[in-house]
């Protein structure tokens, strides 16, 4: 992958090492930067360390792993630049079909983990005077989409909770952004574009006349993690291929 940005001296954290988070994680790794990914699972970062990208194992979904979590990666990196948070589950379902524990999961994983690694990663920024926070949202976070309202709840959320935090940390100069996906081909909805009609359906709704791919994400996730957005802080960047204009 050709890039034309430049992270020599970066030092980059990416929770989540599947789908856009490891596009991510090794755009960032090809741009210079050295980078550590978060996972739980330990076969999927496997398959995305590489050249400038170390994995580390962690289960999220605890304040104190989350601590845990960002201490080794600042450890392994010497100190930390720029905080991804790339995390996300979703269960399709009405919501009068939602057990407890599906809405328990997806807060725990989807908006827990985003608040306990970014104060994690912000206690290290803040006093540095500088870093560059990104979470990935999505257009579910703004739209109403039935079956998906813990995972349309945590995106919410998260706009909220960046926007916050945004806001707290302007003046040390740390911003804080959120990059919101349209319909993306990950792991998370590989089993239902499967579904018959489906692809057609969803390419029907996107201005742009297809789905989006990870790659379609790293160009803004990138300059929002560059030195170039330092003015630009508490904002949702939609890249979705206008499905948000329809």
């Amino acid at each position: 992958m050709r890039t034309t940005w430049d992270f020599a001296g970066t030092r980059a954290l990416v929770a989540g090492g599947g789908g856009i988070g490891a596009t991510v994680a090794r755009a960032l790794a090809e741009a210079y930067a050295d980078v550590v990914v978060l996972d739980v699972d330990k076969d999927r970062l496997e398959d995305t360390v590489r050249d400038g990208v170390t994995g580390v194992v962690a289960d999220l979904t605890s304040p104190a792993a989350c601590r845990t979590a960002v201490a080794e990666a600042v450890r392994l990196l010497g100190g930390l630049d720029v905080f991804v948070h790339a995390v996300g589950v979703n269960d399709r379902r009405p919501v009068l079909e939602t057990p407890d524990e599906v809405w328990e999961r997806l807060l725990a994983v989807n908006l827990s983990s985003a608040f306990w690694l970014g104060r994690a990663a912000g206690a290290v920024m803040v006093p540095n005077g500088y870093g560059r926070v990104v979470y990935l949202s999505s257009v579910s976070g703004l739209l109403a989409h039935r079956d998906h309202a813990p995972y349309a709840a945590t995106k919410g959320g998260v706009n909220q909770l960046m926007r916050v935090m945004a806001r707290e940390w302007a003046a040390a100069g740390v911003t804080v952004n959120a990059v919101a996906p349209g319909y993306t081909e990950t792991d998370l909805t590989r089993a239902y574009l499967a579904k018959p009609g489906m692809r057609a359906s969803m390419e029907s709704l996107v201005p742009a006349g297809r789905l989006g791919r990870p790659e379609d994400l790293t160009g803004p996730v990138l300059f929002l993690a560059s030195a170039e957005s330092a003015f630009v802080t508490g904002q949702v960047l939609y890249a979705d291929g206008g499905r948000t204009l329809v």
